[in-house]
């Protein structure tokens, strides 16, 4: 086991954030994290685990032991009578095992694809995008007790999957269900379904395919569709330093949704099965004239109201003071408060 000092973490941040990690131990496979627990000094120090850096805001240097997980591999890891289960190290960068889930012939997480950061974040953020989300294709997780190093798994209903939520974003409270700080994800698994079906509901991959002319359009091709629309709305994190969508789209009830509608007709809304309205954040912080502007370096995209970047050397307060100013805008207008998908270091 390697302990190194004093680690920009520049690279390890999708916003490109300058920061540095006060040491940092990489995690190749289980045993390094026992190694680290064995170690007495180590063992006793705050522990921040880092997988791709795309959902997180650096607002300085970590003095918490950074745990960089980099554990790899893809497995078919069995298979049902409707599903392949197949399994990812968690240090595997999501798009890249969203490929070669299809190179195999077993589609589902097509509609995924691009979203960036690796496998064993997937879950931590309930990623979606397109009509699918991830405990849609989950199947279980391994991890490992940040105290104990002892492996455990988890299964979709103990993941407590909600709107880019789970157990793992939540300390533990009086029933001891949150993960929050206490375990390091290793390996997930997913159920891709032998019966498969395109999903194809969302409105922009239904233009799409309207526009392509294909009657019955194959995984790889919505693969591709997706990848477009994304590329076309989303900036190249390596070219432009971001964290994806930065907001929520938030809910509100079918009563709030219709005293907004009557003040702004154009607001873009989308009835939910529970009976809620989900907004577009985007066009909330549209609305409030955000798209474009600046907090120092750090601005809002000029294609995507939604999506926070990095101008070229902006730091994480720079990137908080336009948040907040983002939210008090939003609430000064429409009574709706953000709130922001990465999170704050």
């Amino acid at each position: 086991m390697l302990v190194e000092k004093n680690v920009p973490l520049q690279p390890y941040n999708s916003f490109g954030i300058v920061a540095r990690a006060h040491a940092l131990v990489r995690m190749g496979r289980e045993d390094d994290l026992r190694a680290v627990l064995d170690d007495p000094k180590l063992a006793s120090q705050p522990k921040f685990i880092l997988g791709g850096g795309s959902n997180i805001v650096l607002t300085g240097d970590v003095r918490s032991l950074v745990l960089k997980v980099e554990i790899a591999g893809r497995r078919l890891a069995g298979e049902t009578e409707r599903d392949w289960i197949v399994e990812a190290g968690a240090g595997e960068n999501w798009h890249d095992f969203v490929g070669w889930t299809l190179a195999q012939g077993w589609p589902g997480l097509e509609n995924l694809a691009l979203i960036p950061g690796t496998v064993g974040a997937a879950p931590v953020q309930n990623i979606g995008a397109y009509g699918v989300e991830l405990q849609d294709r989950f199947h279980s997780l391994d991890a490992l007790d940040l105290d104990t190093g002892r492996r455990f798994t988890l299964d979709a209903a103990r993941c407590g999957f909600g709107y880019r939520d789970s157990v793992f974003k939540h300390a533990a409270g009086p029933g001891g269900l949150g993960l929050a700080g206490r375990a390091l994800i290793t390996a997930v698994r997913f159920a891709l379904p032998k019966a498969w079906k395109p999903e194809l509901g969302y409105l922009d991959l239904e233009r799409k395919w309207a526009a392509s002319g294909v009657a019955r359009p194959t995984a790889r091709q919505i693969h591709d569709w997706v990848c477009e629309i994304r590329s076309a709305k989303l900036p190249d994190p390596r070219v432009l330093g971001n964290a994806g969508s930065f907001f929520k789209n938030p809910t509100v009830t079918p009563e709030q949704c219709a005293d907004i509608i009557a003040r702004d007709p154009e607001i873009v809304h989308y009835p939910m099965p529970d009976g809620t309205v989900k907004l577009a954040a985007g066009w909330l912080i549209d609305a409030c004239g955000w798209k474009g502007k600046s907090v120092g370096k750090a601005g809002v995209h000029d294609k995507q109201a939604l999506v926070l970047v990095n101008r070229q050397g902006a730091t994480g307060g720079e990137v908080m003071t336009l948040a907040r100013a983002i939210q008090t805008s939003v609430y000064e207008r429409f009574g709706i408060r953000l709130e922001p998908e990465p999170v704050f270091v």
